[in-house]
C-alpha cells in the first residue's frame, strides 16, 4: 500500500514541480516584451532627432522616417557656430559646479549645526527651511526681477549663483538633516578629546561619513541647474551669459525652420548630460540607493 501510495504521489510531484518553470518563463517573457515595447517608445524619438540632424532639410521634410542617404555634420557645424556652444558650455559648467559646491558646503554645515545643537530657535529655523520649498517659483519672478533690477545686480553669473544657493540650500540641508540623527556622536567626542577644532571635527570626521548623502544632491542639483531655463533667462540678459539651455531657446527662435540645424542643437544641448551620466554611473546608483536607505 505504501509503494501504490508513493507512486500515486509522485507523478503529482512532477507534474507540479514542471509547471512552475513554465509559469516563471511565461512571466518573464511577458516581462521582457513589455520592457522592450516601452523601450523602443521611449528611444524612438530620441533615434529620430539624431537621425535627422545629419539629413538636409529637404531630406527631412520629403521623409523624416528615412535614413540620411549621406552622413555629414553640416548642422553640428553650424549649429555649433551659430549658438556659440563653446561660451555657453562654459557658462554652464562655471554656474553648475560652483552652484553645486556652494550648496553642499553651506546645507551640510547648516544641518550639522541644527542637529547638534540643541537650540528652540533650530526647529523654527528647519521649519521655515521645509516651509520655504512650498512656494512655487513662479510666484517670486515679478519680484524677484524688480528687487534685483533696482539693485543692479542682474546679468551676472554670480548673482545667479548665489540665488541657486537660497533656492536649493533647504532641500539640501533637510537631506542633510536626516542623515547626520544618524552619525554617533561618539566619533566626534574622540575627535575633540584628541584636541581637534570645531571645523576639523566636520570636515574630517563627519562630513566623509555624509559621501552616500553628498552624491545624491550633486546629483540632483546639477541635473536642475545644468538644464534650469527659467531663472537664467530671468537673470542673464547678455549673450556672452547665456547657458546651453539659453542658447538652444533663442537658436530656435532665429532657425525655426532649419530642422536639421536645429535638431543638431538639441543633440549638442544633451551630449554633455549623457557624457556626465556615462563617466558619474556607478556613483550615481550608489549614491541614490544609499541614500535611499539611510
Amino acid at each position: 500500500m505504501q509503494n501504490k501510495a508513493s507512486t500515486l504521489v509522485k507523478p503529482e510531484s512532477n507534474v507540479i514541480l514542471k509547471k512552475r518553470p513554465l509559469k516563471k518563463g511565461s512571466k518573464g517573457l511577458i516581462l521582457f516584451l513589455l520592457s522592450s515595447i516601452l523601450f523602443v517608445l521611449y528611444i524612438f524619438p530620441f533615434a529620430l532627432v539624431v537621425l535627422n540632424s545629419f539629413k538636409a532639410r529637404v531630406d527631412i521634410v520629403q521623409n523624416p522616417f528615412a535614413l540620411p542617404e549621406q552622413w555629414h555634420l553640416d548642422n553640428y557645424i553650424w549649429a555649433y557656430q551659430t549658438m556659440n556652444f563653446s561660451a555657453a558650455f562654459i557658462n554652464s559648467l562655471i554656474i553648475t559646479v560652483f552652484s553645486v559646491v556652494i550648496i553642499i558646503v553651506f546645507s551640510s554645515m547648516l544641518a550639522y549645526f541644527l542637529v547638534r545643537w540643541k537650540w528652540k530657535m533650530n526647529h523654527f529655523i528647519l521649519f521655515i527651511l521645509v516651509a520655504s520649498m512650498i512656494i512655487p517659483f513662479q510666484a517670486l519672478m515679478i519680484p524677484f526681477v524688480s528687487v534685483y533690477g533696482n539693485l543692479g545686480l542682474l546679468n551676472s553669473k554670480w548673482t545667479l549663483i548665489f540665488c541657486y544657493l537660497g533656492f536649493g540650500v533647504s532641500l539640501a540641508t533637510f537631506m542633510y538633516h536626516g542623515f547626520i540623527k544618524n552619525i554617533p556622536k561618539e566619533l566626534e567626542e574622540a575627535a575633540y578629546i584628541d584636541g581637534a577644532s570645531l571645523l576639523q571635527v566636520f570636515w574630517y570626521v563627519v562630513f566623509p561619513l555624509l559621501k552616500p548623502i553628498t552624491i545624491t544632491i550633486a546629483i540632483l542639483d546639477v541635473l536642475w541647474i545644468w538644464n534650469d531655463f527659467l531663472l537664467p533667462s530671468l537673470v542673464l540678459i547678455d549673450e556672452s551669459n547665456r547657458t546651453i539651455p539659453l542658447s538652444t531657446f533663442y537658436f530656435f527662435g532665429h532657425y525655426t525652420s532649419e530642422y536639421g540645424a536645429a535638431m543638431a542643437a538639441l543633440v549638442l544641448a544633451i551630449i554633455p548630460v549623457i557624457i556626465f551620466y556615462l563617466l558619474m554611473q556607478k556613483q550615481i546608483i550608489k549614491g541614490v540607493l544609499e541614500g535611499s536607505i539611510k
